[in-house]
């Protein structure tokens, strides 16, 4: 291949990417990559091929071609061609290259080997359902975490593991604290914990915070509907105050247990007290 004919290959690669065209970019990349690797421009043409290739959600191409891009990238800069290398080798469970990536990238990890579990604090996440439901999570590593809410979308459960993108869109203020809401790019690791629901009567606010608090001791989750809200998308992709409503009186909870557990929890805290606990209708709903 000449350089003038790479050089019109890389102009149609452009506007390919200007267009969306995600798999026409990465491929005239990828073309030209093939006959001229490592040219100064080279590295940008890597990350490139592999960012569309990130975008459609092919992740062994965008593993792939994140290695040769990471390797012509300045390390401990937050050089974005690590950071996607290292989502990438996350999902395809690479542990060693990742660990190397989110280093390269410049991010400070425990020494060890496999899945990383550093404890990277709280966030929040916007499920990949088509309800977009924002959930919490327990950031295990740069891109993965643990759902600690109790999901109210069909099919997504507490307890599971998502691997998420590095941009926040969005986040959500709690006493002060602002937590990035992150969106998901897909499930990684799912939950054996049911999803259930049952009607609780509590007599005053102590008493309902007894329930959530009983089922988080006992490492299941426990989710009141007055803590639920509603946005529009505009909103939820905004900076939004937000705290848990623990309200007195008759309401729905989603509980993430085995049904077996649950009741016997459920019993246990209606009986702590003589009067003023009580519950119902205990069903499975995912």
């Amino acid at each position: 291949m000449e350089k003038s004919e790479a050089r019109e290959l890389i102009e149609q690669a452009r506007a390919a990417w200007d267009a969306e065209e995600w798999l026409r970019a990465a491929e005239l990349y990828e073309r030209v990559l093939a006959h001229f690797p490592d040219l100064e421009a080279s590295a940008v043409w890597w990350y490139d091929a592999a960012l569309a290739h990130k975008f459609l959600r092919n992740w062994a191409k965008a593993y792939e071609l994140g290695r040769e891009a990471a390797a012509r990238s300045p390390r401990g800069e937050g050089d974005p061609a690590y950071w996607n290398l290292g989502v990438a080798a996350t999902i395809q469970r690479d542990w060693a290259t990742a660990r190397d990536a989110w280093t390269g990238f410049g991010i400070r990890l425990r020494d060890g080997e496999g899945p990383i579990d550093d404890g990277f604090g709280h966030a929040c996440v916007r499920l990949d359902t088509g309800e977009r439901e924002v959930v919490w999570i327990e950031r295990l590593c740069p891109t993965r975490g643990r759902v600690v809410s109790v999901p109210v979308t069909g099919g997504r459960r507490y307890g599971e593991i998502v691997v998420h993108d590095g941009e926040p869109k969005g986040e959500r203020v709690v006493e002060g604290s602002a937590y990035p809401v992150f969106e998901e790019l897909l499930l990684f690791e799912a939950s054996e914990l049911p999803t259930l629901e049952v009607t609780v009567a509590a007599g005053e606010t102590a008493d309902l915070e007894a329930l959530l608090t009983l089922f988080t001791d006992h490492g299941f989750g426990a989710e009141p509907a007055s803590s639920v809200r509603v946005l529009c998308a505009c909103c939820s992709e905004g900076s939004h105050a937000q705290e848990r409503s623990v309200e007195a009186g008759a309401q729905q909870v989603s509980l993430a247990a085995p049904e077996e557990e649950a009741r016997r929890l459920l019993d246990r805290w209606a009986a702590e007290t003589a009067i003023g606990r009580s519950w119902s209708g205990l069903a499975a709903v995912g």
